[in-house]
Order: structure tokens, then C-alpha cells, then sequence
């Protein structure tokens, strides 16, 4: 009898009968129950994460920062009520305690009261760390505490960025004042620098200027000095003179009658005294002129260099916004004294001119004194005819004499004032022209330094960034997170997670439905075995119900998973095929597990698919299993059925789903060989099959 009628009498035996039909139906839909149940159950739970209920615990105070008023804690709470992470409920920190603790809740989220303090403190001078604190209980449920570190970190993230862009934003401003005071330090600089190129002009005329003052007040000292030698003379002669002159005319007077032989015997001595005073006046006549010419001329040079040296101060040191603190008060005294001069002069020209009208009559008396005595010196050799008129004359120069004589006093006097003026003078000239050649020098190596300084500061003005609102804005959003995922694509994405665990749990249960066929089926027909079939021929009847009936589950499967799950497969006719030829090896690899080794085989399929699911690297990569399931992945079939139909349902290259048919085949290929061979040993009865050691 050929293999396809032996099938056919195998599956007839399941219409005998209510209950082998229904066993034909479960077996059918046996799949089901792992695969579309199981997807069913997981399809896509990271969208339904806000049926998770989680506390949310805000504590937080909130906090100032730059006049504003900061409530980080209420930005996030209100931020996460609106999302559809998780179900959130806002209570107290013992509720949420309790209610992790006793499963209320599955986790909490807490905000504590400083938390917003904390973070305005990064743009401050202390910052701090702000601190979420997140509780999780593994208790209740593990994958939710994973689930929830992904989330928080997020949150985290989000915090610690806007923490960030406060304290850069600080940065960038504090760059921007720093460029807009070095902007205004430079401006200043070139003031600085510029009203120094002008004190260096004004310290060089006031150097030139001094100079002159310096020859002017010392003509002028000298000049006084020398008026003064010959005021004291003139007042010692004129006193004389006037001496004489009382004394002649109290003669004159006295014993007038008795003259005539007086004058006669000294007419020689009066004419000699008549010349001394004549000359005596025409020195005196003469000083009075030299004093006159030069007083104005030194009461306008000392006015002079006192006015030049007061207007370099205030360019220096006055109208400058930085006055020179090693400069100013040198140039402070040397104004000073330079004034005190100017007045010395002016009391020495005051004096002058407040003396001018004494000056001119002493002038005139000297003239008429000069010529008075050569007149009396002509006349001397004949006083004694002219008695009468030389006792007028007489009595005329003794008054005249008396009035030199006040008048030179008076002179001596103010010109001992003015001597010493005018040394006062020529000193404190000296001094600030010493002090004008410092300044000078002073100002020059100034000016360098301004000009380096005016030069430094401009072109760190141009090195220090100046940044506006919006140009802040940006640096501080690439400071605060400088490394973003610009994006984040992946290759044949799937678009839920029970598409991506599909090519793990589909062929799953395909590998239960055959383990189960083989429970109701013989693995080998008994009537076959009976007869003497061939061993291949039975290998085939045995196999082709239960590869009929896998395949009707891969329909029955797919069309659930496709229509009511809503699994999209990119290559449908493909994954379709692909699930024919896996359920068809999957047959026979249970077919001959059950036909080597009979009741034991049952448990043997139960442990290779324990093998597949832990080494095919369906959920995780095997790499991040043990060695062992690393080294058995390359060599059970499940391995390339996960592979190819992951290609076959997301997408991309199909080489592993070609690979995996070469090796489905082979696997089939051998088991079929395998369950052939064990179809011959089964034609020969012993005592092992007719009372086995173990009964299923």
C-alpha cells in the first residue's frame, strides 16, 4: 500500500466518532494557544504603559533665581500627568511608600523639597546637583522596573538640561558684560591715551617755559639784589647827606654873621661835599630806573609759567577720568609754588607801582639835589659874596636831603622785601623746572604705557565673545546638550513588540502542534510494519498526516495573527512557504524522536524544544547567554527558522531565510532517513517491544 493511503487511513481513524473529531479540531487549533494567545497577550505592551499605576510624589518648594520665580518640581509633575507613560497619581510620600510596599502602586516618582533650589543653583556661585529619587519594588513586577529606568532617565535628562542652559546662560552673559567693560576700559584707554599726547605738549612748554622764567627770575633777583646794595648805600649816603646838610645849615644858620671866613677858608670842602652828593643822587636816580623797567617784566614771566603749569595740571589731572596718582601730585606742588612766585612778583611790581609816585618824587628830588649841589659845587669858591643867597640854598638842600634820606629808607626797606621775594622766586622757578623735566620724562614713558595699554585692551575687546539673546540662546542649548540623537532610524523596524517576537513564538508553536500530533498519531502505521511496507514508505505514511495537519495550522495560525492581530509581514507568500517547509521538518524530527526511542522520545521532544528556545536567540542575542547555548545555536533548526522569519516579517536582506530552507531541508531530509531506519528495526518483534520498560 502506497505512503499517501496509508496517511489517509491514519487521519480517517479521527472521523470515527465525536471525540476524535474534536481532538482533530484541538489539534488544529492547538497553535493557536502558543502563538496568537501568547503574541496576543504582549502585543504591544509598551502602548498600554498608562494602565500602569505609579505615584508621583512633588515635594518641592520651588526657588528664586535672577528675580524669577522657579517651580522646576510643578514643570515636571505637569509635564508627566499629560504624557501616556504611566497611569500617575499625584499623592504623599507615605501614601507612595505604602503603596509601592503593597503593590498599589508599582513604583514612585519623587521630587524633593529642594529639588528646584538645586537647580537654579547651577547658575549661581555654589552650584548643586538636583536629585530625583525613584523607588521601585521587583516584587511586584521586574519588567516594570526596567521599563522605568529607560523613562526616568529621560526625565533626568530633560532636568539636568534645563539646569544646564541656566548656569551657561550666566556664562555667556557675564561674556558679554566683560566684553562691553573691556569695550569701555579701551575707550578709555584711548582717552587716556590721547590726553597724554597733549600733557606731553603742555609738560614740553611748561619745561620751555620754566626755562625762561628760570633767566627771567634770576635777572630779576639779581637786578633786586643789586637795587637793594644800592638802596641800603644810597640810604647811608643820603642819611649822611642829610647829615650834612643839617649840620651846614645849623652852622649857616647859627653863626651866619661869622660865615663869610668859614666859607671863604672851606669854600674847597664844600664844593668837594656838593659833588659827592651830586653823584650820590645820580646812582640813587639810576637804580630807580632799573628797578621800574624790570618789575613788570618778572610779575608777567612768573604769571606765565604759573598759568601754563595750572592748565597742564587740569588737562592731567582734573579733566581726565583717570588721573595719573604718580604724576598729579608732583604736578599739584609745582602749581603751587609756581603761584607763590607769581604773588612774590606781584608784591614786588605792586610795590613799584604802588611806590611810583614816591619813586617819581624822589627822582625829581634827586634831580634837584644833583643839580643843586653842582650848582653849589660851581659856586663854592664864591659863597662867601654869596652868602645870603648859599644860606637859602642851603637851608633848601638840608630840607632836600631830609627828604632823599626818608625816601631812601623807605626804598631800602621795601626792597629788602622784594630781594627776598624774588630769591623765593628764582628758587621755586628752579624747582618746577626740575619737576617740568620730571613730568616730561614721566609723561613720555606714560604715553608708552597708555599706548600699549589702549592697543592690549582693543584687541581683547576683539577677543572676548559678545553674544546676543538669540545667539546665546543657541550656545547654551549646544552647551547644556552638546550631544544629541540627531536621529534615530532603524533598519526594517518592527512596528510593535508581538511583531517582534513573532519569528520567536510562531515557530514554537508549530513545534508544540507536531509534538502533540504525534500523541494522537502513530509515528509509524502499525498496519504498515505488519505488512512489510518498506521502511521509507512507512517513514512517509507516518509522516505526511501530521505534516497535513501542520500546515492546515500554519494556515489556521497566520490568518489569526494577520487579521485579527493585525501581523504585517513584508513578505507574506514568502513567510508562508517558508512556515510549510518548517512545519514539515519540524514532523519529522518529532516523528522520529517518538519512532527511536517510543515513550521516551515524547520526553526527548520536550527537551530539544526546551534547547531551541533558550539557544535560537529569539527574545535576547545569544551572546548574552551562556557559552553553552552559544555553542549548541549553530546546530538546532530552530536557530535558522528565528532568523529567516525575521527577514521574511520585518524585512531585509533574504539570505538567512535561504540559508534557513538548505538547512530545514537537511534536517527533514536526515530525520525522514532516521525514522526510516528505525521503521526496519521496528519489523522485527522483541521481547523489549512487546513489554516495554516505559509506557506512555
Amino acid at each position: 500500500m502506497r505512503s499517501p493511503k496509508l496517511a489517509a487511513l491514519e487521519l480517517r481513524r479521527f472521523g470515527r466518532g465525536r471525540m476524535p473529531r474534536a481532538a482533530l479540531v484541538a489539534l488544529l487549533l492547538l497553535p493557536l494557544l502558543y502563538g496568537a494567545l501568547y503574541l496576543w497577550s504582549f502585543w504591544d505592551p509598551y502602548g498600554r504603559l498608562d494602565r500602569i499605576p505609579v505615584a508621583l510624589v512633588n515635594d518641592d518648594k520651588g526657588a528664586t533665581t535672577g528675580g524669577e520665580h522657579l517651580a522646576a518640581g510643578d514643570e515636571i509633575a505637569d509635564r508627566l500627568l499629560d504624557s501616556k507613560v504611566f497611569d500617575w497619581h499625584e499623592v504623599s510620600t507615605a501614601e507612595a511608600e505604602q503603596g509601592v510596599e503593597d503593590g498599589t502602586y508599582y513604583l514612585s516618582l519623587t521630587m524633593p523639597a529642594d529639588f528646584s533650589e538645586r537647580i537654579a543653583s547651577s547658575a549661581g556661585d555654589s552650584p548643586a546637583t538636583g536629585a530625583l529619587r525613584v523607588r521601585t519594588n521587583d516584587a511586584n513586577n521586574y519588567i516594570v522596573g526596567q521599563i522605568s529606568r529607560t523613562v526616568f532617565a529621560e526625565v533626568r535628562s530633560a532636568a539636568s538640561t534645563k539646569a544646564s542652559r541656566g548656569f551657561l546662560d550666566r556664562i555667556f552673559i557675564d561674556f558679554s558684560g566683560l566684553h562691553d567693560a573691556t569695550a569701555k576700559a579701551a575707550e578709555g584707554a584711548d582717552d587716556l591715551k590721547s590726553g597724554i599726547t597733549k600733557a606731553k605738549t603742555g609738560s614740553k612748554d611748561l619745561a620751555d617755559g620754566l626755562k625762561d622764567a628760570e633767566s627771567g627770575s634770576g635777572t630779576l633777583s639779581s637786578g633786586i639784589t643789586k637795587l637793594n646794595k644800592g638802596a641800603g648805600d644810597l640810604e647811608t649816603g643820603s642819611r649822611q647827606v642829610a647829615g650834612g646838610t643839617q649840620l651846614l645849615a645849623d652852622k649857616v644858620n647859627a653863626v651866619a654873621a661869622d660865615v663869610r671866613p668859614f666859607l671863604k677858608d672851606n669854600g674847597k670842602a664844600i664844593g668837594d661835599t656838593a659833588r659827592l652828593v651830586a653823584d650820590s643822587s645820580k646812582a640813587v636816580r639810576d637804580n630807580l630806573d632799573l628797578l621800574a623797567e624790570a618789575a613788570p617784566t618778572a610779575s608777567a614771566a612768573a604769571h606765565t609759567a604759573a598759568d601754563e603749569l595750572s592748565e597742564v595740571y587740569r588737562d592731567r589731572c582734573e579733566e581726565q577720568p583717570l588721573p595719573d596718582p604718580g604724576v598729579c601730585p608732583q604736578l599739584e606742588r609745582a602749581r603751587t609754588a609756581a603761584a607763590d612766585v607769581a604773588r612774590v612778583s606781584d608784591d614786588v611790581n605792586a610795590l613799584v607801582i604802588n611806590q611810583k609816585g614816591d619813586l617819581t618824587k624822589l627822582r625829581g628830588h634827586l634831580t634837584s639835589l644833583r643839580e643843586q649841589a653842582d650848582a653849589l659845587a660851581k659856586r663854592s669858591p664864591n659863597l662867601d659874596t654869596d652868602l645870603e643867597s648859599a644860606v637859602s640854598r642851603i637851608n633848601a638842600l638840608n630840607t632836600g636831603a631830609h627828604k632823599v634820606a626818608k625816601g631812601a629808607d623807605a626804598l631800602h626797606t621795601g626792597l629788602g622785601t622784594a630781594r627776598t621775594g624774588a630769591g623765593d622766586l628764582d628758587t621755586g622757578v628752579k624747582k618746577l623746572k626740575t619737576g617740568a623735566k620730571a613730568l616730561k620724562s614721566g609723561l613720555y614713558r606714560l604715553g608708552d604705557g597708555s599706548a600699549t595699554l589702549a592697543q592690549g585692551l582693543n584687541d581683547g575687546v576683539g577677543k572676548i565673545p559678545d553674544y546676543d539673546k538669540e545667539d546665546r540662546d543657541a550656545r547654551t542649548g549646544v552647551m547644556a546638550d552638546p550631544v544629541r540623537l540627531a536621529s534615530s532610524s532603524s533598519l526594517h523596524a518592527a512596528p510593535n513588540y508581538g511583531t517582534g517576537f513573532a519569528p520567536y513564538f510562531i515557530p514554537l508553536s508549530l513545534w508544540v502542534g507536531a509534538m502533540v500530533a504525534y500523541m494522537l498519531i502513530q509515528p509509524l502505521s502499525r498496519r504498515a510494519l505488519a505488512a512489510g511496507a518498506p521502511a521509507w514508505r512507512i517513514a512517509f505514511a507516518g509522516w505526511l498526516p501530521v505534516a497535513a495537519i501542520g500546515l492546515l495550522q500554519v494556515a489556521a495560525l497566520m490568518s489569526v495573527l494577520h487579521w485579527r492581530l493585525g501581523l504585517q509581514m513584508t513578505h507574506a507568500a514568502g513567510t508562508i512557504g517558508f512556515l510549510a517547509l518548517v512545519t514539515c521538518c519540524f514532523a519529522a524530527i518529532v516523528q522520529w524522536l517518538n519512532a527511536r526511542f517510543g515513550a521516551a522520545g515524547r520526553i526527548l521532544v520536550l527537551a530539544v524544544l526546551m534547547l531551541q528556545l533558550t539557544s535560537a536567540g529569539g527574545t535576547y542575542p545569544v551572546q548574552t547567554s551562556p557559552g553553552f547555548f552559544g555553542a549548541i545555536h549553530p546546530y538546532l533548526p530552530m536557530t535558522y527558522v528565528v532568523d529567516g522569519l525575521r527577514r521574511l516579517i520585518t524585512g531585509g536582506g533574504l539570505g538567512p531565510v535561504w540559508q534557513g530552507c538548505a538547512v530545514l531541508l537537511a534536517f527533514t531530509a536526515g530525520a525522514l532517513a532516521l525514522t526510516a531506519l528505525s521503521a526496519r528495526r521496528k519489523q522485527v518483534w522483541t521481547l523489549d517491544r512487546l513489554h516495554p520498560e516505559l509506557s506512555l
